[in-house]
């Protein structure tokens, strides 16, 4: 079952978490601030700031802006990825952190971004993928 995650303390990893295949965290972020959500220099930089305190080794990067605003930008993970779809015109971003393994932490990466973008709200739901319980 999807945990959702409000506040600024992160859920602890249950067993299901741990002996999951990976841990998938989709992200809203509100309010946040126009001007930043539409750099793509900052988006991008702020992505990986994000993956590198978080423990993720970055493999690979793609980021466009769009016309007249918005950004997309993903980073190729070894452990997974870390998108980011941005609409300034809504001070929102949605934001996909998947990780396998032990070795990255997601939430440590959603509260940078949410701090980043100086989101007045965010929130995550968490999926526990490949659970051995269900392969």
């Amino acid at each position: 079952m999807p945990e959702t995650h409000n506040s600024s303390h992160p859920i602890s990893a249950s067993t299901s978490t741990r002996s999951a295949l990976g841990c998938q965290l989709l992200v809203d972020l509100h309010c946040c601030d126009r001007a930043l959500l539409n750099d793509v220099t900052f988006v991008r930089k702020q992505l990986l700031e994000a993956a590198r305190q978080a423990g993720a080794t970055v493999i690979g990067e793609t980021f466009h802006s769009f016309s007249p605003c918005g950004v997309t930008g993903t980073l190729s993970l070894q452990e997974s990825h870390l998108s980011i779809h941005t609409w300034p015109e809504h001070q929102y971003a949605a934001v996909d952190i998947f990780t396998c393994g032990d070795s990255v932490d997601p939430w440590c990466a959603y509260e940078l971004l949410k701090a980043a973008f100086e989101a007045e709200r965010g929130s995550a739901m968490e999926i526990h993928r490949g659970r051995p319980d269900v392969l």
